[in-house]
């Protein structure tokens, strides 16, 4: 029976020491605090984005796999840039399918075509009908 409380005893003292050890049983603490994990350089801000950028995206691992609002700002970075991107292209290739009209058929390929009987020499032969009758 000593032998069993003496036993306890020492369990009690080393589970005593241990939890003070993890603790810090003192007024500092053992490890540092530490903030959350975020992504560090999601995109930069002063240029648009390149295919690295998006290469060299890592998201953090949490508990249940990536924090929400950082996927979602990426994401929503990225369908700006890409809408801005068609945007431009759209841009560009109207005007380039302008010039190559203009530069195929003249000036005048976009402009209405004349009216049937509308013509200068037809309206001015009316004209010298009407006067001779």
């Amino acid at each position: 029976m000593v032998m069993f409380v003496f036993l306890v005893i020492a369990l009690v003292v080393v589970v005593a020491a241990v939890t003070l050890a993890v603790v810090g049983g003192g007024s500092r603490a053992v490890l540092p605090e530490t903030g959350p994990e975020t992504v560090a350089d999601a995109f930069p801000e002063d240029r648009p984005l390149a295919r690295a950028d998006v290469d060299a995206l890592r998201f953090p691992v949490v508990l249940r796999g990536y924090r929400m609002t950082e996927v979602d700002d990426a994401l929503s970075r990225l369908g700006a840039e890409l809408a801005e991107r068609d945007a431009r292209i759209a841009e560009l290739e109207s005007a380039r399918a302008g010039d190559q009209a203009h530069a195929v058929g003249g000036p005048g390929l976009l402009a209405p075509p004349p009216e049937p009987g509308a013509t200068e020499e037809g309206s001015a032969g009316t004209q010298d009908e009407g006067e001779q009758r």
